[in-house]
């Protein structure tokens, strides 16, 4: 659990950090690693708050109700943040909406912060004006692709004959966006993290082609890309649960049926992914630990 002097280091920035879960595309596992994220900093003793731009979808918000009425029925005493879901306008005036989508979000994080050390966005899988508000307010946003083409197209446009980047994709070009608002509004960075889920295990040609892309892209509009969450049927069993890889040994395993050889690789598979984002508040943490 982080001490007093790193957890005053995350409020240096007198406001709760934001860690900001983007992708215009569904199926990418985007709430499945919010909720891990958020799990996982809850177990290291931080305060955490979601904000869940998906009214209609509510897949964070859901996880978060079926955890609470998990630990309800098993008399288990789990970790919860504090959850909240932030609809969108239903003015018919474009820019009456968007005022009225500006005020709910500032009023939802607002709300949060002498609560909370950080906060978690889920945005939806589309582009939304909820979703750019949040991006712009990002201090790590991290971004859950597949380990295809496919969902690569999601951040640029690859020459299908030498698999070389033509031009970033419109998605990219809303997150540059954001980051040139950010430093002109208060002189921060975005850090942007790309996360590849679903890694195949065996080397293939398709995911040296992949490589290569992002390679291309970090050089070219900044990205860190690293290793996120593999294809495993745990993750889809602990969602009607609410539970996560980080809660299992108190769990005892999935519905008390220990922890398997699987179940281990996966929770260190987590961990690995929480190192590599480098959350600058962790890094405080472990050098005043």
């Amino acid at each position: 659990m982080p001490d007093s002097e790193a957890n005053r280091s995350i409020m240096d920035l007198g406001r709760p950090y934001l860690i900001v879960l983007g992708n215009e595309k569904g199926g990418s596992g985007k709430s499945t690693t919010a909720m891990h994220i958020v799990v996982s900093l809850l177990r290291e003793g931080y305060r955490v708050g979601t904000i869940d731009l998906d009214a209609r979808q509510r897949s964070l918000t859901r996880y978060i109700e079926n955890r609470r009425a998990y630990a309800a029925k098993k008399g288990m005493d789990l970790p919860m943040p504090i959850e909240t879901v932030v609809a969108k306008s239903v003015s018919r005036s474009v820019d009456d909406a968007e005022a009225d989508e500006k005020a709910r979000f500032e009023e939802a994080y607002v709300n949060l912060i002498d609560k909370v050390d950080i906060v978690v966005v889920d945005c939806p899988g589309s582009d939304t004006f909820l979703a750019r508000l949040a991006h712009t307010a990002a201090d790590t946003l991290v971004t859950p692709v597949n380990d295809s083409f496919v969902d690569l197209d999601l951040l640029a446009r690859v020459n299908p004959s030498n698999f070389k980047v033509e031009g970033p994709s419109l998605y990219a070009e809303m997150v540059w966006k954001a980051r040139q608002r950010r430093q002109l509004a208060d002189g921060a960075s975005i850090d942007w993290v790309v996360l590849r889920n679903r890694v195949g295990m065996l080397h293939a040609k398709n995911k040296e082609r992949v490589e290569g892309v992002l390679n291309e892209l970090t050089r070219r509009i900044g990205i860190r890309y690293i290793p996120g969450l593999s294809e495993r049927v745990v993750y889809r069993e602990l969602f009607l649960r609410g539970l996560t890889l980080m809660d299992l040994k108190d769990a005892k395993g999935v519905d008390g049926a220990g922890l398997s050889m699987s179940n281990v690789a996966a929770r260190q598979e987590v961990r690995k992914m929480m190192d590599a984002l480098n959350l600058p508040f962790r890094q405080k943490a472990k050098v005043n630990a």
